[in-house]
């Protein structure tokens, strides 16, 4: 989705970057992790909105190449938006990124935004029907549903339930899953560059068959933790759910993602260790605890109970001259497992 450019933080979004100390009466949790050795060492690149423009677009390969030159990067991911949200939607340009991403010597690990297919309504992508391009997309990205793009290896997907892109995998005593979760409100916005004022029928049932997949991922995730008695759980999106660029943010623009954060809230109340939600979607760095007690975001979803164990972490978008990537690193504190900090990429 476009993005909103940052006004003075208002009172919702300082709130929710708060450290709150108090905490809300939970159930039982799951047991603790179980004492394991030091992991190995393991880092992994985390990108998105990325590349915005024709003139990034041409430079991708070289944007790939130096994530490819970091030694210890051992997998890639992807959190959407292959393109930006003015620029065509034909799958010339969709050939040329799926070639590009062909070109990362790690595993790489993609889940779609909405610019390249929810948005593809608009007249400047092209005015095409998104649920077409949807279709694209998962057929020139996921042809081969359980196998990571880049270096080939093996992951879990819910390719059976019709969505390739949901993957699971476990890597250096962490729970890792994607969720095909996207900004448009998770595409219940109106198809106006095709006649639409309302979202459609259609729109309708295939928003709440994705987000029923993402859910199930989420809840997968946690059951492999708990069972594998792992470290913790990083969940990877392209929406940015607690978007701290929008000073006045409306429900409505938000209602559909309400289900999930529930999940997320029930989910990690129960997980006796940290989780990581990583996104993109509005572009700019940050990280916080949005679902933490006392965070506003848990009145304006009327969510029940808080997570504060969750620790959320959005990435640099490259339409703002900004080309860097996040490289996260795998620690040996079971408290804060991840570490990460951002690199210079072109």
């Amino acid at each position: 989705m476009p993005r909103v450019h940052p006004a003075p933080l208002g009172t919702l979004a300082l709130a929710a970057t708060l450290t709150v100390g108090a905490l809300l009466v939970a159930p039982k949790a799951d047991a603790a992790p179980r004492h394991r050795a030091d992991p190995a060492p393991y880092s992994f690149a985390m990108i998105g909105d990325v590349p915005y423009g024709d003139e990034l677009q041409a430079r991708f390969p070289e944007f790939i190449a130096g994530i490819n030159a970091d030694p210890d990067v051992q997998m890639v991911t992807h959190l959407g938006d292959i393109k930006s949200g003015s620029t065509t939607c034909d799958d010339t340009r969709y050939a040329t990124i799926r070639r590009d991403f062909d070109g990362f010597a790690d595993p790489l690990v993609y889940t779609p935004g909405d610019n390249e297919w929810t948005d593809c309504h608009r007249v400047n992508n092209g005015a095409y029907h998104p649920l077409e391009r949807l279709t694209a997309v998962r057929s020139r990205f996921f042809p081969r549903p359980g196998t990571t793009l880049g270096r080939p290896v093996m992951v879990t997907s819910q390719a059976s339930q019709g969505l390739p892109e949901n993957v699971r995998y476990e890597r250096a005593g962490l729970s890792f899953a994607t969720l095909h979760v996207v900004g448009s409100n998770n595409d219940l916005a109106p198809w106006t560059g095709i006649g639409n004022t309302v979202a459609t029928p259609a729109q309708v049932a295939e928003q709440r068959h994705r987000m029923a997949g993402a859910i199930a991922n989420v809840r997968a995730a946690f059951h492999d933790a708990r069972r594998h008695q792992l470290r913790g759980v990083v969940l990877q999106q392209q929406a940015d759910m607690f978007d701290p660029t929008v000073p006045d943010p409306a429900f409505a623009d938000y209602a559909a993602f309400r289900p999930l954060v529930q999940a997320l809230v029930d989910e990690s109340r129960r997980f006796h260790g940290p989780v990581y939600l990583f996104d993109g979607d509005s572009h700019v760095f940050n990280q916080d605890r949005p679902l933490a007690a006392g965070s506003p975001w848990l009145r304006f979803y009327g969510v029940e109970h808080g997570a504060d164990n969750l620790q959320r972490v959005t990435v640099d978008g490259s339409d703002l001259g900004e080309t860097d990537w996040l490289k996260v690193t795998v620690t040996a504190d079971d408290e804060h497992p991840l570490s990460w900090h951002r690199v210079p990429g072109l």
